[in-house]
């Protein structure tokens, strides 16, 4: 056969179809596409070598098609969920806390009574300051709120009024008098100078006998 010549394949040798197989498996696996040049020197098995270019996956078919299998397709990474942090506490929360205080009860106020009137008038009414000892036995103080009267037991409290200024002044009954016509209380000076001035000396007030 004159004209005929035979063709020799480049992957003739056992090894060179090996290589083959082994570039193919990676291609289909990996998605790379690069050049691969095998060479096989003669029918002897030779080294092989293979040149492969990078390759960027967004221009892979296989990344690309949507029939692509699902084993080949990255797997969708898992996004750790954000540990749980507490937040430093509020200054007032590292303070000791305390029981809250329980609302007192409201005290009632005590009220006293009016005091009952059980006499009232109005006569002269003059003061004394000479140191003696008075009716019931006491020694005269002309600085305490006292007074004499000719039929009041003693104890007795009357308030006296000068119904010129309107003041008033309570006294207590230690004593008797006066003896002088047309009065009927003799006030000590703390007294008769709370409701007017010991110049004066006497004056006519209103009383009120006090139960």
């Amino acid at each position: 056969m004159a004209g005929r010549h035979s063709r020799t394949r480049i992957f003739s040798s056992p090894a060179g179809i090996a290589a083959t197989a082994a570039v193919g498996v990676a291609l289909a696996v990996g998605g790379t596409v690069g050049a691969v040049q095998l060479t096989s020197g003669s029918a002897q098995p030779g080294p092989v070598t293979v040149e492969s270019a990078p390759t960027i996956a967004a221009s892979s078919p296989a990344a690309s098609s949507p029939s692509a299998s699902p084993s080949a397709s990255a797997s969708p990474s898992v996004t750790a969920s954000p540990s749980a942090s507490r937040s430093p506490q509020a200054a007032s929360r590292n303070k000791a806390r305390t029981a809250a205080p329980k609302p007192s009860p409201t005290a009632k106020k005590k009220t006293t009574p009016a005091a009952k009137v059980l006499e009232s008038g109005s006569c002269g009414a003059s003061f004394y300051s000479d140191g003696q000892l008075t009716a019931n036995g006491e020694s005269f103080n002309p600085d305490e709120l006292t007074a004499a009267h000719k039929t009041l037991p003693f104890n007795t409290k009357v308030r006296v009024t000068n119904p010129a200024s309107g003041k008033s002044v309570v006294v207590r009954i230690n004593d008797r008098g006066p003896f002088i016509d047309g009065r009927c209380l003799d006030l000590s000076r703390a007294a008769f100078a709370t409701i007017a001035s010991v110049d004066v000396g006497a004056l006519t007030v209103r009383y009120e006998v006090l139960g």
